[in-house]
């Protein structure tokens, strides 16, 4: 729709589209953000580190549930979830979608083990139908990690591994808690630690690019995204992708 000003009320009507009013009328202010996917990416990576290795069998005992819940309750939940919220504020759909859903399973998982370790719950190392509940768990996350891979190749190789890994994972833990495949549930967690390590590697080159303002660590290019074109001569007041002058994304 275009607008100019009438002479007796000073309001906009229909016209040739001079938009005069609205830039003297309008006030834009920008409230720029780091990049929300560095503290996801780090807890992501220390909180699926630490677990994974778990269940590879790398160490544990009785006491290791109520010694993981606390940091993967924090790190892996809150914070994730921080930066999935930090993420729909820079309109990064990807990253408010990963970091959502992989946030919420941590929260979910150190509520989860303070009731194992603190005897309220079965484990699934000890109970077979909670081990098949606990696979589900892996079902639903599996398939959003999917989807995310799929839409991360467009981004950059580095969190695409992050990602494909992750799916992976996700996958074979599905189907090695549900089917009680101990060489499948052994994979899955070995996918899990190359998926945290990426996220580890990925987290440090996004924030040692901001300190250093160049590349220390590639991630293999990133897409560029271009403004959508519009008709010569016409000032758009709503802009298609939000706020102007704000990068949308990290």
């Amino acid at each position: 729709m275009t607008h100019d000003m009438t002479a007796s009320t000073g309001r906009p009507r229909a016209g040739d589209g001079d938009y005069t009013f609205w830039r003297e009328h309008t006030h834009i202010n920008l409230t720029p953000v780091a990049a929300p996917s560095i503290l996801g990416l780090f807890g992501f990576a220390v909180s699926t580190f630490m677990v994974a290795a778990n269940l590879a069998g790398w160490y544990g005992n009785i006491a290791t549930p109520l010694i993981l819940a606390p940091l993967a309750f924090a790190f892996g939940g809150v914070a994730q979830t921080l930066a999935a919220m930090w993420s729909y504020r820079a309109r990064d759909a990807l990253a408010s979608a990963v970091h959502g859903a992989w946030g919420s399973f941590w929260i979910a998982y150190g509520i989860y083990m303070l009731f194992v370790g603190l005897g309220g719950l079965p484990s699934p190392v000890t109970s077979r139908a909670a081990a098949v509940a606990f696979g589900f768990w892996f079902i639903g996350l599996a398939a959003v990690t999917w989807t995310a891979t799929f839409a991360a190749a467009v981004e950059n190789v580095a969190l695409t591994l992050v990602l494909l890994t992750l799916a992976v994972g996700s996958t074979l833990l599905a189907i090695g808690l549900t089917a009680a495949v101990g060489i499948v549930l052994l994979l899955g967690a070995y996918f899990l630690i190359a998926s945290a390590v990426i996220a580890w590697y990925t987290g440090s080159a996004m924030v040692l690019e901001t300190t250093y303002q160049r590349t220390i660590l590639p991630m293999g290019g990133r897409r560029r995204r271009e403004p959508p074109a519009r008709p010569a001569g016409r000032v758009p007041i709503q802009f298609e992708m939000g706020e102007p002058g704000v990068k949308v994304g990290q």
